[in-house]
């Protein structure tokens, strides 16, 4: 990614919280060295610490993925303009067609999703197709649009492909299975996700039991979060227990998906996760976040992939026969329809459902 200043056009400065000093239960993420995924050896070595990972937690750190910590900076003083510099009369014309079209793609404006109790969310996001063409996007956002398509690819090819690679490894697949259905330019729905969180009143914060974002799987193969620090996002931990997530400065945090569990047969599983009120000395501040959401490509069926010895040798987990497997373009887009729309169904304590092309979707509270 280009980091000469001189070339580059102004941009205001965001200013993000100071790291909290609260002692808070963390998770304990694996850190992945990606620079060490260079050479046979250091990947087997590495693809060793992914599939502990993935098998125990479901999150890990990502480090020395190529990107300085400057351009980092710049990335996320990028991702505050579509909501610090757009009007909310020109923000409404780049609204996403989430309910019509089953799509994100534009702004999902604040107030759409029910958290609990009749109280709405207070997330504001815009997310960009990694074809940045793909449509027209506000005044403000377009200048920086060719940095942001830089940002894409180097989060395909520079961390997405290289982690992939390490996901096969740990199935006993060849390294390019998982590659070669997340092509850059195939017909898909891969995309970046700029996104900002504001503070919510007492009477709000009361009603929804401190919680932001009720706790979920992410729908697509993996999701590339660059770590921020303000202290909000809970995993579930396998002992039942909600830990926070410590922020690295210049890492990212890396989870599976929907889509990669089914096609591991269960192996790799979707995380649950959930975002909740800042500690105390965090409040008060908005929280935003840079991501790159990864769906396999529009056309590939989610079965699991038959041919790993591991899964061979483990079994398979499934949650549908392949008969009923949905595609990833039907699954995307039944998931993107019912998200924070649909009316949840009450099972066990903190525990909601609905189906959605016949998979049963749960959400933690």
């Amino acid at each position: 990614m280009s980091s000469s200043s001189e070339t580059l056009p102004s941009i205001p400065h965001y200013v993000a919280a100071p790291p909290t000093k609260e002692d808070l239960d963390y998770a304990d993420l694996p850190i992945i060295d990606l620079s060490k995924a260079d050479t046979p050896e250091g990947r087997a070595a590495l693809a060793a610490q992914v599939h502990d990972a993935m098998r125990d937690i479901g999150f890990f750190s990502v480090i020395n993925h190529g990107l300085t910590q400057p351009q980092n900076d710049r990335i996320f003083d990028i991702a505050d303009v579509p909501f610090a510099q757009v009007s909310d009369e020109e923000k409404r014309k780049y609204e996403a067609k989430m309910l019509e079209e089953g799509t994100f793609q534009g702004y999902k404006l604040r107030r759409y999703w029910h958290i609990a109790n009749g109280v709405q969310d207070e997330v504001e996001h815009y997310n960009i197709n990694r074809d940045v063409t793909k449509r027209e996007h506000p005044q403000a956002l377009r200048p920086f649009l060719p940095e942001i398509s830089e940002f894409t690819k180097h989060c395909h090819y520079n961390v997405l492909h290289p982690i992939l690679r390490l996901l096969a490894i740990g199935l006993e697949l060849p390294e390019d299975t998982f590659v070669n259905i997340h092509g850059y330019d195939a017909v898909g729905e891969t995309y970046v996700r700029f996104m900002k969180y504001y503070p919510r009143d007492d009477e709000e914060e009361n009603k929804t039991n401190h919680v932001w974002l009720k706790g979920h799987t992410d729908f697509g193969s993996i999701t590339v979060l660059w770590s921020q620090p303000v202290s909000a996002l809970q995993i579930l931990s396998p002992d039942g227990k909600w830990r926070w997530a410590k922020h690295i400065d210049n890492a990212i945090v890396i989870n599976a998906g929907d889509a990669m569990e089914f096609l591991s047969g269960g192996y790799y599983r979707a995380t649950i996760h959930r975002v909740v009120q800042p500690p105390l000395d965090q409040r008060g501040y908005t929280r935003l976040g840079v991501f790159y959401f990864v769906m396999p490509d529009d056309n590939v069926k989610l079965i699991p992939i038959k041919d790993s010895p591991v899964l061979q040798r483990e079994g398979i987990q499934r949650r549908f026969t392949d008969e009923q497997a949905p595609t990833v373009e039907q699954w995307r887009r039944g998931r993107t329809r019912a998200y924070g729309k649909t009316e949840l169904k009450k099972t066990a304590a903190g525990v909601e459902e609905e189906v959605i092309n016949g998979v049963v979707v749960k959400h933690y509270n």
